[in-house]
C-alpha cells in the first residue's frame, strides 16, 4: 500500500526531486512548489509567478540547498533553506515551455529542454547560455552523464536519441528509434506507424555509460555509450501504454519505470548490461551479421537474434492506478522508497526491495 504525502499542493503534481540530504521537492500545476521532509510533512510551500505549471525540479549535487525549478519558459534558482517569492537567480533563456532540467555533477552547467526542441545549456559561473542544442520536435528529456560534466544525452518527440558534447554544437551521435526498430525487424514494427516510439524520458546509470529511454510504444530501450557514439544494447516491452518515466537506481543497474497504464515497475538489467563487453561495436556488428545469416526461416524472424528480449520480467510490479507524471527515489528511515507523482495533488510513496 502507498503512503500518501498530502498537504503540500492543491493542484496535480508534475515533478519530483530528492536532494543529497534527503529533502524532497515537488512541483505542481499553477506554479505550486513544495518541500517535504523524509516523513512526508510539508516544510515549505511557494507559488511561483506567474502561476505557470512547475514542470521540472532538480537539486544541485554539490550544493544540496540549491534548487532549480522550471515554470513556463523560466528557470528559478531557489534556496531550499529559505524559500522566497523572489528567487536567488532567474534564467529566461528558453522561448517555449521547459519540459526537463538537468544539472551536471560538477554543478557547472544547467540544461533546459523545451517544447521548441531546444536545449539551452547555461554556464552557471558566467550565468550565460554557453550552448543551444536542438531536436526537430519537442525535446522531452535531457540528462548529464555522471563524471562527465560536458557530456549529455537527450530525447524527444522526433523519436531521436542524441549524445552531445558541449564542446560541439552538433550531436556526436544520433539514433532514430523508429529506424532502430525497423533495423532490428521487431515483430511490432508494423504497429510503429500507429504507436510510434515518441521518446518521453531518459535516465543514465551511475557508471555513466549505460542509459535508458522510455517511449510511447510502451518499450524501454537500453543503450551503451562507447567513445563518441552509443549502441542499442537491449529493448523490451515494459508497459501496455506509453512509458512516461524511467529512472536508474543509484549505483545499480536496477531501473524504475512508470507508465500511462498506471503501473510502476522495477527492472534488473544487470545480467544484460552489467558486464562490459571487450568490444561492444564489434559485438554488435557480429550480432547483426549472425542475425542476417540465421534469423530467417521461411521468412519469419527468429527473436533470439534481435535486441528485443521478450523474457525480461519486472522484479516488482506496483498497480498504482493513475498515469505516472514523475518518479524519484529516496532512502527514508534506512529503506529505499519510490516516490510517485500523478494527476492528484499528493505524492505516493512505496517501499522497494533491497538490491
Amino acid at each position: 500500500m502507498a503512503v500518501k504525502w498530502s498537504g503540500g499542493h492543491c493542484s496535480p503534481v508534475q515533478c519530483l526531486a530528492v536532494s543529497a540530504e534527503g529533502l524532497v521537492a515537488s512541483g505542481a500545476e499553477r506554479g505550486e512548489l513544495a518541500l517535504w521532509d523524509g516523513a512526508g510533512s510539508p516544510l515549505a510551500q511557494l507559488r511561483l509567478p506567474p502561476a505557470d505549471d512547475v514542470t521540472s525540479v532538480v537539486f544541485s549535487s554539490r550544493r544540496p540547498s540549491t534548487l532549480y525549478a522550471s515554470h513556463g519558459e523560466t528557470i528559478s534558482v531557489l534556496d531550499a533553506r529559505s524559500l522566497q517569492q523572489e528567487p536567488l537567480q532567474r534564467f529566461q533563456v528558453n522561448e517555449e515551455e521547459i519540459n526537463c532540467l538537468a544539472v551536471n555533477d560538477a554543478d557547472s552547467f544547467l540544461a533546459a529542454a523545451d517544447d521548441s526542441g531546444a536545449i539551452k545549456v547555461v554556464d552557471l559561473e558566467s550565468k550565460k547560455v554557453s550552448r543551444s542544442l536542438r531536436h526537430s520536435n519537442i525535446c522531452s528529456s535531457v540528462a548529464f552523464r555522471p563524471q562527465r560534466p560536458q557530456s549529455l544525452v537527450s530525447c524527444g518527440l522526433d523519436m531521436q536519441v542524441m549524445l552531445w558534447n558541449l564542446q560541439k554544437v552538433r550531436p556526436l551521435w544520433t539514433m532514430n528509434l523508429q529506424e532502430c526498430d525497423v533495423e532490428e525487424e521487431s515483430p511490432q514494427s508494423a504497429g510503429q506507424f500507429f504507436n510510434p516510439p515518441l521518446a518521453h524520458s531518459l535516465s543514465v546509470a551511475s557508471c555513466g555509460n549505460i542509459f535508458s529511454c522510455g517511449a510511447q510504444d510502451g518499450k524501454i530501450r537500453i543503450f551503451r555509450v562507447t567513445g563518441a557514439r552509443f549502441e542499442h544494447e537491449l529493448e523490451f516491452q515494459a508497459h501496455s501504454l506509453g512509458v512516461s518515466q524511467v529512472l536508474f537506481m543509484p549505483e545499480t543497474y536496477q531501473l524504475l519505470s512508470g507508465g500511462n497504464d498506471g503501473k510502476v515497475l522495477l527492472w534488473d538489467v544487470s545480467s544484460n548490461v552489467g558486464k562490459q563487453q571487450k568490444s561492444p561495436a564489434k559485438s554488435l556488428h557480429r550480432r547483426k551479421a549472425q542475425a542476417a545469416a540465421s534469423s530467417r526461416k521461411d521468412g519469419k524472424l527468429n527473436k533470439a537474434a534481435s535486441n528485443e528480449h521478450p523474457g525480461v520480467v519486472p522484479k516488482l510490479s506496483i498497480e498504482h492506478g493513475e498515469k505516472v507524471n514523475w518518479l524519484s527515489c529516496a532512502e527514508i528511515k534506512g529503506s529505499r522508497r519510490v516516490l510517485v507523482a500523478d494527476q492528484s495533488s499528493s505524492v505516493s510513496v512505496y517501499p522497494l526491495p533491497e538490491p
